[in-house]
């Protein structure tokens, strides 16, 4: 199918009139979008970047600035009712990222306040003692009540762009703070208000100022208000997902399943009842579907830098926590909270590297929510064990080939290779796990699916890794310095790890026309490598 046959794609396009009188795919999220906007009150959304937020936005400034006009055919045109159109004030705090004093952030947020205020008879004053929030806060007790809405874009992003500068966060905190105050006070004259960003940082003074705020980034009636949903991407993009699986050479079937694995399964709803795709990497995949499954979410807005170094320095200290399920406390996604309490996973998750998986009780686990940001994150962590070096580099370049092609001993040595690159001192293998997740992350890296800690009826395997039309089973047992010090044999060990992959029967619950190469593997804490290892050839049955 030419894909110029198709509808516009609405890449790189947040702004919803130009969207629709473009003629671009609209996934329509207006029943919900009129379930909030016809209430009078003030929301808040958190989500991660590049999910949609500021089309989000965009679209409740049409509704309200416009009315109907734009929206013929939307589920919202039977169901909105109100014929007044408002003045709308839209604040995108995204432009004002690039700044390193509070003066030069001044700057660019006074300008933005008389632009976006401007349009509706605000005049500022000169000088360079004048207090904007205050011109403001007087011009707005002039206007009528419920004349105006106000929209505010990544609320929260001059704040992240200067996570690690403490003193001018603090600083910048204090500039916002009198910005919501106003808006708190002047509440009267706003017939809505909407604001978005990633994190809730409540020394912004928003929480406290506008304490009315009703906060839906949890409420699983807006789980998929941005993002889209599985029956959506049927829906509105099956020519794409038709001309995609023809480019590849796939059944749509087999097209949607890797989707599915690469770019599904963000959840943001309390009650982990609604997963949503990520919109950017949909968009650009069916854009190209020639160049495969790319990492296009991370390669674009979800790799913040500032923020990307921030996590580095803390969520990402610890390589052998790749594969460790991560916990996170309701109170603590729900209640804001400032940078320096901010718990390493809640960042995480509330940035889109980690989401919700299941709930119990009050606690939330967590876990990477697809392999894009799964293989993105092995990344992250591999970079500090090689100490910036590629698996190429070290001389491993050929182990996603080893695997995919079954060589035992090659895939084995090579893995070897990776693991003697590992600088001992600050990142030491000290025990089966850190084992285990070491070998998970950097066969990651190299592009093959792994799982750890696969059931059958029997038990949980370590290790299985998926690649090409080989299934490999791993069964990983670890000899320490004290125990080989005291005499224990490698040579047992690996006994041990046959006999499990035998009882256990790893890996036989599954059919297909894959390889299965079922293998024990010990490795030696001396050694700091695989010193012995042997393919399971016993029968399956």
């Amino acid at each position: 199918m030419a894909i110029t046959n198709l509808q516009r794609l609405p890449l790189n396009m947040p702004d919803f009139i130009a969207l629709r009188e473009s003629g671009m795919i609209y996934v329509d999220k207006t029943r919900e979008i009129a379930s909030i906007a016809m209430l009078r009150q003030q929301f808040f959304l958190a989500r991660p970047r590049r999910f949609g937020k500021s089309l989000l936005i965009s679209t409740f400034e049409a509704l309200f600035s416009e009315g109907l006009k734009h929206f013929e055919g939307l589920a919202i045109h039977d169901i909105w009712r109100e014929d007044r159109c408002y003045n709308v004030v839209r604040l995108d705090f995204s432009t004002i990222r690039l700044f390193d004093s509070i003066e030069a952030f001044t700057q660019q947020f006074e300008h933005l306040l008389s632009d976006a205020f401007g349009k509706y008879g605000f005049k500022p004053q000169q000088g360079e003692d004048r207090l904007i929030h205050l011109e403001i806060d007087n011009w707005l007790k002039t206007q009528p009540r419920q004349s105006l809405v106000l929209l505010i874009d990544e609320y929260d992003a001059p704040l992240t762009a200067v996570l690690d500068n403490q003193d001018l966060f603090k600083a910048v905190r204090e500039r916002l703070a009198s910005f919501y105050s106003v808006c708190k006070t002047n509440v009267a004259q706003l017939r809505f208000f909407f604001m978005t960003g990633i994190a809730k940082f409540n020394q912004t003074g928003i929480y406290s100022e506008l304490n009315n705020l009703v906060d839906i980034s949890l409420d699983p009636m807006y789980g998929d208000i941005v993002g889209y949903t599985e029956s959506e991407i049927k829906k509105y993009f099956s020519p794409y997902l038709k001309d995609a699986a023809a480019t590849l050479g796939l059944s749509e079937d087999e097209t949607l399943q890797k989707l599915r694995q690469y770019y599904d399964g963000y959840c943001f709803d309390e009650n982990a009842s609604v997963h949503v795709y990520s919109p950017w990497s949909v968009l650009n995949f069916f854009a190209r579907p020639y160049r495969g499954f790319k990492n296009y979410w991370i390669e674009s807005g979800g790799q913040i830098s500032l923020l990307g170094r921030y996590l580095k320095d803390h969520a990402l200290r610890n390589p052998a926590d790749y594969a460790l399920e991560k916990t996170v406390s309701y109170g603590e996604m729900s209640i804001p909270t400032g940078p320096e309490k901010l718990r390493d996973t809640a960042l995480l998750t509330l940035a889109g590297y980690l989401t919700i998986k299941r709930r119990e009780l009050d606690t939330f686990f967590l876990g990477y929510p697809n392999r894009e940001v799964e293989e993105a994150m092995a990344t992250f962590y591999s970079e500090r064990l090689l100490e910036g070096r590629s698996i190429p580099e070290v001389g491993a370049g050929e182990i996603r080939a080893a695997f995919e092609e079954g060589r035992v001993d090659e895939a084995v040595t090579l893995l070897n290779r990776i693991f003697l690159n590992i600088h001992y001192a600050p990142q030491p293998v000290r025990d089966e796990a850190t084992c285990r997740n070491y070998a998970q992350l950097m066969l990651v890296v190299a592009g093959l699916r792994v799982s750890v800690e696969r059931s059958n009826i029997m038990g949980r395997s370590d290790l299985e890794v998926f690649a090409g039309r080989c299934h490999w089973v791993l069964e990983l047992k670890f000899l320490s310095r004290t125990e080989e010090e005291k005499g224990r044999k490698p040579e047992r060990l690996l006994e041990d790890a046959l006999a499990q992959l035998r009882e256990k029967r790893y890996g036989l619950q599954d059919g297909g026309e894959e390889k299965r190469i079922r293998a024990a593997l010990v490795f030696s804490e001396q050694r700091r490598e695989f010193v012995l290892w042997q393919e399971c050839l016993e029968a399956d049955a």
